[in-house]
């Protein structure tokens, strides 16, 4: 009897082994079979011209044929929108460094209309490639509805989140028309959507412009672009350079707990804006009000202003120029103010005080941050559409309230706004395990040269926890913590240094070097 135990007990230990080398195989198998596709398909050809758009005239356009589908390499093809801004010292030229905008949703072209990609040695050594990601803007925008007028009465009425029973039954309501539109509307593109089509469109212009390796930078959401693109090319990396991190396993396999993370990373910066902005002051920072304040005495007068807009619409101004304010508009803009310590906080404090202020406060300036902070509707379908071929909530619709709830307890503040913004993807029309060329790892990264990871120290929707995770995940990969940094893009000398010398030299800082921000918040 002793033997059986002994048997049945190392049988229970090898099961799961077997289980989990088995599940690590048929990854692998997967991963090659996506990468012989894109490999069958035809290398595209760009005939590069000046751009047309004046606030582009300083770039190269192109497009570049990709298979839709790229199980039919040679069948119908999508045209990606390409822009170059070719290395200004074209004789010490290293060659290409590709580069790609967040979201999911956001557009490269508008991206470079805002001025250089790229600066300094970086610009002098490498054509600098951006794109419209598959799905967004000039690279056939997904289109939900059928004309701008439906487009504009659905997202006007977007509850984000909703607030009482009444609305969250409308919101479910709302992502079951959602969902069927965009099938309805975006048939032949919606499900061929994933960051695995576009990492592999990433592969082909790289064979498009004749280079045997790719080097790689992006942020945010594109830092999981080049995560999967690392995962499918590996052999093919000469650097990849990923910051404000996403965890690649939990945003694929486990949606819901990297929603908790932003979420808690959010609020975690919020606390941050309040400490901050007491600390300096006014006029440095607007609501930190005319006397001596605390950190706790903002966080209180902050929750009133957001508990009012709870109660219904706060009222800025008085007569024909007043400006009513939802909690729907505002939360989101409170969120993605928190982006940017430098131009976003002051923006936040100045909102926060003409809301409280209500009737006596200045509607001309609300209007002007409230525009300025939102989304846009192409951009929200797109950012839908891609998110939803990614990831993993196993939930339908109807359920969201509840997994809010829960939310709540760790973000009580913006925990729904982030889930909510999702919710289609509990009604997406798509089979149960997902389209068949969405990849859930390995995330390795088996390449010569590690990745080169950055991250804010106080990130407000990429939080530091996932970018450690993410550096795991890969394995092959090196994290450098901007200490005392706030916002969601990494800008300062000390972090611009070290990507160079990666991205021209090679060369990678040393294990747990960290980097010091150019400034603080409030600073000026």
């Amino acid at each position: 009897m002793r033997g059986w135990k002994i048997v049945g007990l190392a049988l229970i230990v090898l099961v799961p082994s077997l289980v989990a080398c088995t599940r690590q195989s048929e990854a692998v198998s997967q991963i090659a079979e996506l990468v012989a596709q894109a490999d069958a398909a035809p290398t595209p050809k760009l005939d590069w011209v000046r751009c047309a758009e004046p606030e582009l005239s300083k770039y190269e356009c192109a497009t570049a044929a990709v298979p839709i589908d790229y199980t039919q390499p040679n069948g119908a093809m999508l045209s990606l929108a390409v822009l170059k801004q070719p290395a200004a010292d074209q004789d010490r030229r290293i060659g290409t460094l590709f580069t790609a905008v967040g979201g999911p949703g956001g557009s490269g072209f508008t991206w470079a209309g805002h001025g250089e990609l790229f600066s300094g040695e970086l610009a002098r050594r490498f054509d600098v490639i951006t794109f419209d990601q598959r799905g967004v803007g000039r690279s056939g925008q997904v289109r939900c509805f059928p004309n701008a007028e439906e487009q504009h009465r659905f997202w006007s009425g977007f509850l984000l989140p909703p607030t009482d029973a009444e609305q969250e039954g409308i919101a479910a309501r709302n992502a079951r028309e959602l969902a069927a539109a965009c099938a309805a509307n975006s048939p032949e593109l919606l499900p061929h959507l994933s960051t695995v089509d576009a990492a592999r469109d990433l592969d082909l212009l790289r064979r498009g412009v004749g280079e045997a390796t790719m080097t790689y930078e992006g942020g945010s959401y594109a830092s999981y672009l080049g995560a999967v693109y690392g995962a499918l090319f590996g052999d093919r990396v000469r650097a990849l350079q990923l910051g404000s991190m996403i965890d690649p396993d939990a945003y694929t396999n486990d949606t819901y707990a990297q929603v908790v993370d932003s979420a808690a990373g959010t609020e975690e910066v919020l606390t941050e804006f309040l400490r901050l902005c007491a600390e300096a002051g006014q006029p440095r920072c607007a609501f930190a009000g005319p006397a001596k304040t605390d950190a706790a005495a903002l966080r209180t007068r902050n929750d009133a202003v957001l508990d009012r807009l709870r109660q219904g619409p706060i009222e800025v101004g008085q007569g024909e120029r007043a400006r009513a304010v939802a909690l729907t508009e505002m939360l989101p803009v409170h969120a993605t103010l928190l982006y940017d310590p430098k131009k976003g906080w002051p923006a936040l404090a100045e909102l926060l005080t003409e809301l409280e202020r209500g009737p006596a406060g200045n509607p001309d300036v609300v209007q002007q941050i409230l525009t300025a902070g939102g989304f846009t509707d192409d951009f929200l379908e797109a950012f839908t559409a891609i998110s939803c071929a990614d990831n993993n909530f196993g939930h339908e619709s109807e359920q969201w309230p509840t997994m809010a709830t829960e939310l709540a307890n760790t973000a009580p503040h913006y925990g729904a706004m982030w889930l909510y913004l999702r919710q289609a993807c509990g009604a997406w029309p798509a089979a149960t395990a997902g389209y068949p060329q969405r990849i859930t790892g390995p995330w390795i990264l088996r390449s010569d040269k590690p990745a080169l990871l950055f991250n804010n120290r106080f990130d407000p929707v990429t939080p530091l926890t996932a970018a450690r995770r993410a550096q795991q995940e890969m394995v092959n990969a090196r994290l450098v913590v901007i200490d005392s940094g706030y916002g969601h893009s990494v800008v300062g000398d000390c972090a611009g240094r070290l990507q160079e010398h990666y991205l021209v030299d090679l060369q990678l800082p040393a294990p747990g070097a960290t980097c010091k921000p150019d400034r603080a918040p409030f600073a000026d």
